[in-house]
């Protein structure tokens, strides 16, 4: 895991580094992971990199701009991750210049952006022809079951990955890949541990205010990128949409 100074954990974004944190954090790292040879050796751009752990992981191989609105963020990318670009920014405007980049990567972002359709043009924008445009954000389906508003309170709207395939492709991209991030074997075991579900037993502890059981919290702290799986079987039933397109 990441060391060193991070980010307040705010409920908008994940940052590395906190027991109670970890599930995510590592829900997260392993789309970084999955989709990082997409990037290997590309000028990137990481649309909303937040705490900066993602832009990192990609710049091992790429070179990489981490962009972000928050200026405490980019200030934080700038020490932490020197390898990383940071540059502050709005995603309703990439201050970038037409086709200058070989790979957008967006990952748990757009369900945050008031304008998605918007965001996607401007990505379809600084893009060169055929560069790539790499989406994760949380299943609606799965994610807020049965609601019409989101239940994270920073989300402006989450998507189906049949709704989001939709708005890429209408906004000039052709989808290469679409699928999702599910729990694998262990992940599984740890559902029927506790109840049925990890996630909704960190949520019942986190709503409650109450402190941490030590057997979940040492579960939750012990979760690693590669207790996920990411497959394009059983896409509705997916935790999060990964998706894959080109310019």
């Amino acid at each position: 895991m990441p060391i060193g100074p991070t980010l307040p954990l705010t409920g908008e974004r994940t940052v590395p580094g906190i027991a109670e944190e970890n599930y995510w954090f590592r829900r997260h790292e392993i789309a970084y992971l999955y989709l990082a040879p997409l990037c290997a050796g590309k000028t990137v751009l990481e649309a909303g990199c937040g705490e900066g752990y993602g832009a990192a992981l990609l710049a091992e191989e790429a070179t990489v701009v981490g962009l972000d609105y928050d200026e405490l963020s980019i200030s934080h990318v700038a020490k932490k991750y020197p390898a990383v670009h940071a540059v502050r920014g709005n995603l309703a405007g990439l201050p970038l210049r037409d086709g200058s980049l070989d790979v957008v990567a967006n990952l748990q972002v757009i369900e945050h952006l008031w304008d998605q359709e918007g965001f996607l043009r401007e990505c379809r924008r600084v893009l060169r022809p055929g560069g790539h445009l790499l989406i994760t954000t949380p299943n609606r389906i799965t994610f807020s079951p049965g609601r019409d508003t989101p239940l994270n309170p920073f989300h402006t709207r989450e998507l189906a990955p049949s709704e989001l395939d939709e708005m890429v492709r209408a906004a000039g991209f052709t989808t290469d890949y679409l699928g999702g991030v599910h729990h694998g074997p262990r992940l599984r075991e740890l559902d029927s541990r506790f109840g049925g579900s990890i996630i909704d037993a960190q949520v019942e502890v986190v709503v409650a205010g109450a402190e941490w059981p030590e057997e979940l919290l040492t579960a939750v702290a012990g979760v690693e990128a590669g207790d996920f799986e990411v497959t394009d079987r059983d896409l509705d039933g997916s935790l999060d949409i990964v998706l894959v397109a080109r310019a």
